[in-house]
């Protein structure tokens, strides 16, 4: 229950406050949609990665014998990111990732061995991108949900509550003038009558 006193400068906050929340209220259900449809976006995009990164594994599996003997350490330098906002919210997507790559002597490997480095790479670069698509996954699922709550509260119990007292404080306003209005007249009577 709202707490409120009654008079005409309480009227007027409580009519500028639904006022305010009467015109955000598209504006909130506008962002919350757009995020929707840009979760589910990610969510498509996430699984075909997903998909892309087994097919390695399993590609990996199969050639495991082989790479027994694939003692190379891959360290990743730098990734590369960039910022985008969607509805308000900062994101960050992933732009590339560069490697450190440690010295070789190509002579003393087999040959297949820079395809095992590229495939390796081509790996990690799909297990980033699953990381980076996850943290976005959760940003906009944490924003959507406190854009939902504050759709619902203005929907539900806001603006319920500031037409309620609107009405309460007019109708109490009106009432105290009607009442004014009746005591003068039995006053003007009176006066009238002496």
């Amino acid at each position: 229950m709202m707490k409120f006193q009654i008079n005409k400068t309480e009227l007027q906050r409580i009519t500028k406050d639904l006022g305010i929340r009467v015109t955000a209220l598209p504006t909130l259900k506008s962002k919350e949609s757009a995020l929707r449809y840009e979760i589910k976006k990610i969510r498509a995009n996430y699984k075909i990665l997903e998909e892309q990164y087994a097919l390695l594994k399993e590609e990996f599996a199969d050639l495991y014998p082989l790479y027994s003997d694939f003692n190379y350490k891959l360290e990743i330098d730098e990734i590369h990111t960039s910022s985008k906002k969607i509805a308000g919210v900062a994101i960050a997507t992933l732009e590339d990732i560069s490697f450190k790559h440690p010295p070789l002597i190509l002579f003393t490997y087999p040959s297949w061995f820079l395809d095992a480095i590229k495939k390796l790479e081509e790996a990690t670069q799909k297990r980033v991108a699953l990381l980076v698509e996850q943290e976005k996954i959760a940003i906009l699922e944490h924003a959507r949900k406190k854009t939902t709550q504050k759709v619902n509260l203005y929907e539900k119990v806001q603006i319920p509550a500031f037409k309620n007292a609107i009405i309460t404080i007019k109708r109490f306003i009106e009432d105290e003038e009607n009442l004014n209005r009746a005591s003068q007249k039995i006053i003007k009577k009176r006066v009238a009558t002496l």
